[in-house]
């Protein structure tokens, strides 16, 4: 069952803040806020979403902090009411509208926490997303680090080896590393995956408009990713039943059901959310391990490129405005006093803010004339 995943985790007393109250924004306040989103969408030029358990709970799979959350129900010594396994549930309508959205290059990247595979089952590609927590349908080597997909959930949680060879000899025609395959699911204590965690946040902070649905941003360094492009310009949209621990930074929160938001979205977009088919799901292939999960290293040197061109450019900008700012400081000289001085005591005529320098022969000669608005000097 899909909670014994967390029966499986070691022991671990900081679970985050759990069972926050739920709250619903009305019919008319989610209609406004989704037309923002959408015209925020169709205006954006790099999006990326950040997804949580909160979008798996309408395939029978609960979340872990909300009020019927796995850790919640924990803690008062219950289990959750429903609870499917990872081999049946199936993606659910916000999965494979994002699956659309990634193949119609409305948003362009996703960094998701969740270990069920919906994403990888709705059929989005290795190149558009990274998996912070790992999969349960990926296994890794130990030896090479090569990843597969595999077609039955592991019964494993914790980097355990599942006692299976490596198939990259196999499948990718090359020489055995000998190596053994473990389970991706990390322990509490694990590092995350450095090539994932990299690209993600490269791609949040490239973002012009990150969005978060379903999740409540308690894990780092997962949740603070979202945050990443407010330094660069770019928005933060938070799609989640409970408060979250970055509302405050966020310039648009909408309080609804992940899947009800996505339906509207979809729709203003005028797009249809594909069902979900078996025939693109890579774990249904007739076989054992049916592709490589391996993330590719190009793809990852490309988006680090842009990331260092984004922030090569930010330097300058910022650079530009300092410079700027401090001429304006140096630009604003207070007037000073008209002052009328005898020819035999200076050289000298001050004239609101500016200099004028005259001879003594020239101050002699000189008339002085005067209004509300300005000083002029003649010589006659």
């Amino acid at each position: 069952m899909s909670c014994n995943y967390a029966d499986g985790l070691s022991q671990y007393e900081n679970k985050g803040v759990l069972g926050l109250p739920e709250k619903f924004d009305n019919e008319d306040k989610i209609n406004e806020k989704c037309d923002i989103l959408a015209e925020w969408l169709k205006n954006a030029k790099h999006v990326v979403v950040h997804t949580g358990a909160g979008i798996s709970t309408a395939a029978g799979i609960p979340d872990f902090r909300g009020p019927n959350g796995v850790w919640t129900l924990e803690k008062l010594g219950k289990k959750p009411n429903i609870s499917i396994s990872f081999d049946k549930a199936t993606p659910t309508k916000t999965h494979m509208a994002l699956k659309k959205l990634i193949d119609e290059k409305v948003i362009h990247f996703i960094v998701s926490q969740n270990i069920d595979g919906l994403h990888l089952r709705s059929g989005v590609p290795r190149d558009s997303i990274a998996e912070l927590h790992g999969n349960m349908f990926v296994a890794q080597c130990n030896t090479c680090n090569s990843q597969f997909i595999r077609s039955e959930a592991t019964s494993t949680v914790g980097k355990k080896c599942l006692e299976e060879n490596c198939k990259r000899s196999s499948m990718l025609r090359t020489r055995s590393c000998r190596g053994k395959l473990h389970d991706t699911i990390l322990d509490w204590e694990d590092n995350l995956p450095e090539n994932d965690l990299e690209i993600s946040d490269y791609q949040s902070s490239l973002a012009d408009l990150n969005i978060c649905l379903g999740t409540t941003l308690q894990i780092v360094p997962s949740g603070n990713l979202p945050l990443r492009c407010k330094k660069y310009g770019g928005k933060l949209v938070i799609v989640n039943l409970q408060p979250t621990k970055h509302d405050k930074k966020a310039d648009l929160i909408i309080n609804a059901y992940v899947d009800d938001v996505m339906t509207k979205i979809m729709k203003k977009l005028g797009l249809e959310i594909p069902d979900y088919s078996s025939e693109i799901d890579p774990t249904k292939s007739r076989l054992d391990y049916a592709l490589d999960w391996d993330m590719s290293k190009t793809d990852l040197n490309a988006v680090k490129t842009k990331y260092d061109a984004l922030v090569k450019d930010h330097k300058k900008r910022k650079s530009e405005e300092n410079l700027l700012t401090s001429m304006k400081k140096s630009a604003k000289i207070k007037p000073q006093k008209m002052e009328k001085v005898e020819p035999e005591e200076t050289n000298k005529i001050v004239l609101e803010s500016k200099d004028i320098l005259l001879s003594k022969s020239e101050i002699a000669d000189c008339k002085i004339e005067e209004n509300s608005e300005e000083v002029e000097v003649k010589t006659e």
